[in-house]
């Protein structure tokens, strides 16, 4: 299982879910408009839903029907990106 970062997040990328993720499974770049979350890694822990600011995040079987297609952007955006090699530094919020 695995959480899913939505609609909600686009243009916000406030970070408070990179900070707090145990397994660093979340990532972005520049460019993109909002944070995705690796399936492959993905603990299913919960961390990141709790401490987001604009409730963008969701565990996979309870995705709001308008965004069920963010659950293929998130996994489809790692097969688009290596974030093998230290992707994404942290942010300074700790």
């Amino acid at each position: 299982m695995t959480y899913v970062i939505t609609e909600p997040c686009i243009g916000v990328k406030d970070a408070s879910c990179v900070d707090v993720c145990p397994v660093d499974c979340i990532h972005t770049t520049e460019e993109d408009e909002q944070y995705y979350i690796d399936p492959d890694i993905c603990i299913d822990c919960a961390a990141c839903e709790t401490v987001c600011p604009v409730n963008a995040i969701f565990h996979e079987d309870y995705v709001p029907d308008q965004w069920k297609e963010y659950t293929e952007k998130n996994a489809r955006w790692f097969l688009e990106h290596d974030t093998s090699k230290g992707f994404r530094p942290r942010t300074e919020r700790h």
